[in-house]
């Protein structure tokens, strides 16, 4: 698969054809941002379900008939007894054993389980294993995100072409979604806390197992989820994010501001990049959709940060269905402070031993790409979390329509907000062997959900004063 190289003061050709193209589209798309939009709420008699037969969120309340995918009854509200504050979440079920391992040798067994994308992965790695435990439905929210999510049934309407989201607030706007690119919108709003700090490495893998891990901080101040916000406080902005990389020294220094809206066709995302070097702020010119995450070595794209982010406009989505699949979750063990980089790399994949699988029920949406678009994929699958519309699997194919790419989302329940998140993400290149992982943060300080953030702390002078530190 080809990749774009992003470097400050550089276009390739390819590069400028696509935001020509980009431009052309905003333009296009900004004549009729002033029509009506579609609506996308539901009536109160069905937000009703939401508390009822539906959990907060909008999953299924009951589990299936087997047993083996429980109720929802709340998730976890509370830390569990071992856990240490200013420590990294402990395993609230380290005491569970696992129901069977899946291996290249059992595949076929557990075929009707499995994702193409982890069917890929046995092909291509005989050592890749899925061990798997008892479901737990884990995840949780606070109070005012549920009601926020009740609310947003009724009220958030999609822009035209499903571009952007009004009448909406702190979460995901379409708990009872009508159209797939409701549940995209669904994981790209999401709740993640109020504001958030943190520091965590991500490491290009070579297909031999060798790592190049940088260390960086992100700072997160989520304006979109703020307790008590109302539309015309957010005024269509999502979050502010300001990343710094840390190590290895000659990389140290690099400062990433962002700022992101909620509707990023109509209000396209500000980022400047500040690199130590060249001792300058700059406009970062094409920071979106298929342009490399810096460093990644061609393995990730900019909109596969949090398994998925941006504008969907790019992409005609329909959905797929609902299944129940193996998926990473409670992945507690491969978040603990007990392990380090060592334990968690190796060679073709990460230690597969450190992770674990249980069997959900998941919303799986698939992206057809646009005509005229140059996007890597020419078309993409996500599968959503039914209890926190995370997404926690990708695949993207080629212009072939061959898999290439797989993306996995380990998830937790952090403690402190409660909310649901990724503690680590891997991306596989099925073509190269290579792998992105991000999330090394085992021997950092664990996410600071209450770092105190204010507005002008991401502000362009902000980063300046920083960058002279």
């Amino acid at each position: 698969m080809s990749s774009i190289a992003l470097k400050a003061g550089a276009h390739s050709p390819k590069l400028l054809l696509r935001k020509g193209a980009v431009l052309a589209m905003l333009s296009a798309t900004a004549l009729c941002l002033s029509s009506v939009g579609v609506q996308a709420k539901v009536s109160a008699e069905q937000a009703k379900k939401l508390g009822t037969s539906l959990t907060p969120v909008g999953a299924e309340m009951s589990g299936t008939k087997d047993g083996v995918i429980p109720p929802w009854t709340g998730g976890i509200t509370s830390p569990p007894a071992n856990y240490v504050e200013g420590e990294h979440e402990a395993d609230p079920y380290a005491e569970d054993g696992t129901r069977f391992v899946v291996t290249a040798d059992n595949v076929d067994k557990y075929a009707a389980m499995l994702s193409k994308g982890h069917k890929a992965m046995f092909e291509k790695h005989p050592t890749y294993t899925m061990p798997v435990y008892p479901t737990r439905r884990s995840a949780s929210y606070p109070e005012f995100v549920y009601d926020a999510l009740k609310k947003n049934a009724t009220t958030a309407e999609l822009m035209p072409r499903g571009t952007g989201v009004r009448k909406a607030v702190t979460t995901s706007p379409f708990p009872i979604p009508q159209e797939a690119v409701e549940i995209v919108w669904n994981h790209v709003l999401r709740f993640r806390g109020e504001e958030v700090a943190m520091r965590t490495g991500f490491s290009t893998v070579g297909p031999d197992g060798a790592a190049n891990t940088i260390l960086y901080s992100q700072e997160y101040l989520f304006n979109y989820s703020t307790e008590g916000a109302t539309i015309r406080e957010i005024d269509n902005n999502l979050f502010m994010l300001k990343t710094e990389v840390l190590a290895p020294a000659k990389l140290a220094g690099t400062i990433n501001l962002i700022h992101e809206s909620v509707d990023l066709v109509a209000s396209p995302r500000k980022a400047w990049r500040y690199v130590a070097g060249e001792r300058r702020l700059r406009r970062s010119p094409y920071l979106a959709y298929d342009a490399e995450f810096p460093n990644s070595q061609g393995l990730k794209f900019i909109d596969q940060i949090d398994m998925y982010n941006g504008a969907p406009d790019q992409y005609e989505w329909s959905l797929v269905g609902k299944k129940e699949i193996l998926i990473p979750y409670n992945a507690y063990k491969l978040h603990s402070g007990n392990v380090g980089e060592s334990d968690i790399i190796r060679k073709g994949h990460i230690n597969q031993d450190l992770t674990r699988y249980e069997l959900h029920r998941v919303w799986v949406v698939e992206g057809e790409r646009r005509t005229g678009i140059q996007h890597a994929f020419a078309k993409r699958t996500l599968y959503f979390d039914e209890d926190s519309w995370q997404v926690v699997l990708e695949e993207g194919h080629n212009d072939d329509g061959e898999l290439t790419r797989f993306a996995e989302g380990h998830m937790i329940n952090y403690y402190t907000v409660p909310v649901p998140w990724t503690t680590a993400e891997v991306t596989y290149d099925l073509d190269s062997g290579r792998y992105f992982v991000e999330g090394l943060d085992n021997k950092e300080r664990p996410r600071d959900f209450e770092p105190r953030l204010k507005e002008q702390d991401f502000s362009t002078s902000a980063v300046r004063r920083d960058a002279k530190r």
